[in-house]
């Protein structure tokens, strides 16, 4: 809105109301002496407002009450409809513009109507008069009161523009009970910003104000639509609605109650208030309408699965790190799903999520390619015998379906080769910390969901795979990029290019079209959490389902219930997928009678013979670090390398370099802390004599 030029008003008004005080107060002050008790002028500077957490675009995700228990949402004239800034100025001071904040036409109608009425039909006050006394409020409404409101509205009229004034207005306007402001009045009545108000809308804002008490909608609609209709027809008698705008407005129907104020992504949000000073505006990285349509699609899919289910979803940019959507659960206020519990930091068992990983170090190990042939039959690693989730075997698959199938057998011999301890360690140095059981020590366990992850976490690891092996910390505000740590590279992009073009090719749920996205489905033990993470070339998402208890859902697989939410996820970004980078330089493409013979099959030494046999027949055999191993260290505080053997007679001595680093070990478990960086060959002998060794790289 144009700010029109001010008119100088004659000190003599001001003059007047001065003495007008001293009258009143029959005291004999001085000028000076009167503005001195007035105090300083209030210019709006100490008022506290509502908290306010926005998307990326300043969308209103949610806002907070203030300390005194009220909504008082910050807003100026320019984030107001333009049309009820007419009417209001119309209806409540039409020389708005044109006087310096007392209005002397207005006060002598006002004074003829009372005189002639002998009742107040008109109080004359100006806009800038009742902001003066929204800032400055007076218990009494005396004459007294009345030419220090006006003393005030000349001293702001000084000291602030029209446009600042107005904005003090908009803000301060009582709606009734703790409504406060315009663009609380809007959210709270119409469940809209007032950007855009119908005419009836804006009516009903204009009114409201002169009785908030009186013509409060949620408790007196019938008085607000007498109130608003009034004004239409003032309005309508000023020119400024037309007849049939002012037919159409008076039957629309008036609100007969409160609406809730928005509570999107409401963890991500309270977080985030929590560590602001009340008042600030906090920008987030979010997109409100992608979180408003993931929280409808995890809230219609946990409810239709049932029982207790809930939901998780996040969406992240993957070259930023920058979360869009953050639905931490299925409704904030649903009690029976834990609705306040971000579920999206919940430590849950990843089910199989994390073989893409196990995959991924092997894949730059040069261990196996995804055209390698791995056998997955019966095998058994002490008293484990590992099965499919199908509970059959498959015989001799290649690698690549070995992942895409998920199946078990293959990707605990891949882990068993390269080593639970040193997948962790990797996982870590890219930002993610698996957690334990009690007094568990890094197992095979691991490859099959033995270990705590957050949905978070797997999000950031994806993301990892997303952006060539390269991994950033997620980020729901602007200050979390500058704040975030470095963080080191999890994969080669060869490695993470080729479990991006495995996953591809994952079976799809019914419908889907396949080819498009890589992704990984995963199931906990005891059907309690199902999972599936994606992503394409530009977003990666999340998918957590179970129930926040951590009861057993029979039945609740992460391929029919996750996987689904998940896609029709990346349908709610927009139908047009950005496909996955190409090949990086150097990416070995091949068949697998073209691969060299070491990668055409997978046949560790300790593999898997030496499992499948009682151990204390077999000669020892080292299981970790196998032989040839690159062992990433660099991240842990004071390292320590786990050793395992199988096969061989204990007790068992370890060496390295021909130093034992280990005598007289019972179990088949032991530790090298702090070994060197470099090369190194490491030895054990078994009771009989028996010995194997292993040369390894400590970096």
């Amino acid at each position: 809105m144009m700010v029109k030029p001010r008119s100088r008003w004659p000190l003599r008004l001001y003059a007047g109301l001065l003495f007008g005080l001293l009258a009143v107060n029959a005291a004999g002050f001085t000028a000076s002496e009167v503005l001195r008790r007035l105090g300083p002028v209030p210019l709006g500077k100490g008022i506290t407002y509502s908290t306010l957490v926005t998307d990326r675009d300043g969308k209103l995700l949610r806002p907070f009450i203030t300390r005194d228990g009220y909504w008082r949402l910050p807003v100026t004239a320019d984030e107001v409809d333009p049309r009820f800034l007419a009417m209001l100025i119309t209806y409540e001071d039409k020389r708005f513009f044109a006087h310096g904040g007392v209005d002397p036409q207005a006060l002598l109608r006002a004074a003829w109507q009372a005189a002639t009425h002998r009742r107040i039909v008109s109080g004359g006050s100006t806009l800038t008069m009742q902001v003066a006394r929204l800032l400055e409020p007076r218990p009494e409404r005396s004459l007294t009161d009345k030419l220090a409101e006006m003393v005030r509205a000349l001293q702001i009229e000084r000291r602030l523009t029209k446009q600042q004034i107005l904005s003090l207005y908009l803000a301060l306007a009582p709606y009734g009970g703790n409504i406060e402001g315009t663009r609380a009045a809007a959210l709270a009545y119409f469940g809209k910003e007032p950007k855009r108000l119908s005419t009836a809308e804006s009516a009903l804002l204009v009114a409201l104000p002169q009785a908030p008490e009186a013509r409060r909608p949620d408790r007196f609609p019938k008085a607000a639509a007498t109130a608003r209709n009034r004004v239409i027809a003032r309005l309508n008698r000023d020119g400024l609605v037309n007849d049939d705008q002012a037919q159409a407005a008076a039957a629309e129907e008036a609100p007969r109650g409160r609406l809730a104020f928005p509570i999107l992504a409401a963890h991500v949000a309270e977080r985030i208030a929590r560590k602001m000073p009340p008042g600030t505006v906090a920008p987030t990285t979010l997109a409100r309408d992608l979180q408003a349509a993931l929280e409808t699609l995890a809230r219609d899919r946990a409810l239709a699965i049932g029982s207790g289910v809930a939901a998780a979803i996040l969406v992240v940019d993957s070259a930023t790190g920058e979360v869009r959507a953050h639905v931490g659960g299925t409704g904030y206020f649903d009690s029976v799903r834990a609705g306040q519990m971000d579920l999206a930091q919940a430590l849950r068992s990843p089910g199989s999520t994390l073989k893409p990983f196990i995959y991924g170090l092997a894949f730059e190990d040069g261990l196996v390619h995804p055209e390698t042939l791995i056998d997955d039959r019966a095998v058994r690693y002490g008293a484990y015998a590992p099965e499919n989730f199908d509970d059959s075997f498959h015989g001799t698959v290649t690698v690549r379906t070995a992942l895409q199938q998920s199946l078990n057998v293959p990707a605990l011999q891949i882990l068993n080769a390269i080593g639970a301890d040193r997948l962790m360690a990797r996982l870590d140095n890219a930002g993610v910390k698996l957690v334990l059981p009690q007094n568990a020590g890094p197992g095979l366990a691991v490859g099959l969901g033995g270990a705590g992850v957050r949905l978070t976490d797997l999000a950031t690891l994806y993301v990892a795979l997303a952006r060539g092996g390269e991994p950033v910390q997620l980020s729901w505000q602007l200050e979390d990029r500058r704040t975030a740590k470095p963080l080191r590279r999890l994969f080669e992009p060869n490695a993470s290019w080729m479990i991006g073009d495995v996953l591809k090719g994952a079976p799809t749920p019914q419908n889907a079209i396949g080819g498009q996205i890589a992704f990984k489905t995963g199931t906990s033990y005891g059907y309690r959490d199902a999972w599936a993470v994606g992503y394409d070339g530009t977003h990666t998402i999340a998918v957590w389902v179970g129930r926040p208890d951590g009861a057993a859902v029979p039945g609740v697989v992460g391929r029919l219930a996750a996987a689904p939410i998940l896609f029709e996820a990346f349908q709610r970004i927009g139908p047009n997928r950005t496909p996955l980078g190409l090949a990086p330089p150097g990416t070995v493409i091949a068949r697998t009678n073209e691969l060299p013979a070491a990668l055409q099959r997978f046949r560790p030494d300790s593999l898997p013979e030496v499992a499948t046999s009682t151990q204390g027949d077999a000669p020892p055999a080292i299981a970790f670090p196998p032989d040839g191993a690159r062992i990433d260290l660099a991240g842990d505080a004071a390292p320590a390398l786990s050793l395992k053997v199988y096969g061989g007679t204990p007790p068992f001595t370890w060496l390295a370099d021909g130093i034992p680093i280990a005598e007289r070990e019972f179990r088949r478990d032991a530790f090298w802390d702090q070994p060197a960086h470099g090369f190194a060959r490491l030895s054990v002998i078994d009771a009989k004599g028996k010995t194997a060794t292993a040369r390894i790289r400590v970096e």
